[in-house]
């Protein structure tokens, strides 16, 4: 157990490493800084600026984070407080469903149905013109993507607080509503940031569904209707297609690298943030 236990771990740095090495090339012509700090994308010239890339990867995860949040919390909170069984057995089936319809699905989906919806009904009350593949499209389509996720995980999380916890908030004359906010809320607190940390990790690797509705410009968005170009979609869409132009295999395992980086420290952090919430308890 305990040489699988540290094959696992081996694997992650073998990953790391492995990404880094196949990076290497591109650092003998441009600095690191450099290469995530520059706007400008041009392997034909050699140029390799990441930032819209990171921009764009980070626009649409918080887009998705920001919209399902709120209802995955209230719809856990509301399937483990207040409604029947019977309605648990049918929501627990569609979130099963809708956790097993593949990406590409859910990029068909929304290329059919919101990007139409964000460049004719949306859009026009905010910009003069859309075409709607934007980074609000991406935003919505991986927050539909990671609710399942988040709401399974949060029942878990809510569920897994005592009955006793809940009898004795009620009896102190506290209403049902008072009980969740005070009670079952920040008691889970650390589960709840547990539960965002998994999702949002989910969320920076997304490939298929993103590519498919946020439009693939490699340029910095200013605003939710404009378009993007995320990590996932850049490696996805290029690679094995353009390495033969030189250093171009080398930028693409980069943008790996950095995305493994990113997913390694935000879920190191939250780790952190985790341990010191249990510790001050």
């Amino acid at each position: 157990m305990f040489t699988l236990t540290l094959a696992s771990i081996l694997l992650v740095i073998f990953i790391g490493v492995g990404l880094y090495l196949k990076s290497v090339p591109i650092f003998e012509h441009n600095s690191f800084w450099h290469l995530i700090s520059s706007t400008e994308w041009k392997p034909g010239s050699g140029k390799f600026g990441f930032l819209p890339f990171i921009a764009g990867t980070i626009w649409v995860t918080a887009i998705a984070v920001v919209l399902s949040i709120p209802v995955a919390l209230f719809t856990a909170l509301y399937l483990t407080e207040y409604s029947k069984s019977y309605i648990r057995r049918w929501v627990f089936t569609a979130l099963d469903i809708l956790a097993g319809i593949p990406s590409v699905v859910y990029g068909v989906w929304g290329t059919l149905f919101i990007v139409p919806w964000i460049s004719e009904k949306l859009s026009p009350h905010f910009v003069e013109y859309s075409t709607g593949y934007t980074t609000l499209a991406g935003g919505i389509v991986l927050g539909i993507m990671i609710l399942p996720l988040l709401i399974s995980l949060f029942v878990e999380i809510f569920s897994a607080v005592p009955k006793e916890f809940r009898d004795a908030s009620l009896s102190l004359g506290a209403t049902k509503w008072q009980t969740c906010k005070h009670v079952i809320l920040r008691k889970t607190l650390p589960g709840i940031i547990a539960a965002l940390i998994l999702s949002v990790s989910r969320a920076l690797g997304e490939t298929i569904a993103v590519l498919m509705v946020c439009g693939n410009v490699p340029l910095i968005p200013h605003s939710i209707f404009e378009s993007c170009y995320p990590l996932p979609a850049l490696i996805a869409n290029n690679y094995g297609e353009m390495l033969s132009v030189p250093l171009y295999e080398s930028a693409l395992m980069l943008a790996a690298f950095l995305l493994f980086i990113v997913v390694l420290i935000f879920n190191a952090s939250s780790r952190a943030v985790i341990y010191r919430i249990v510790r001050n308890r």
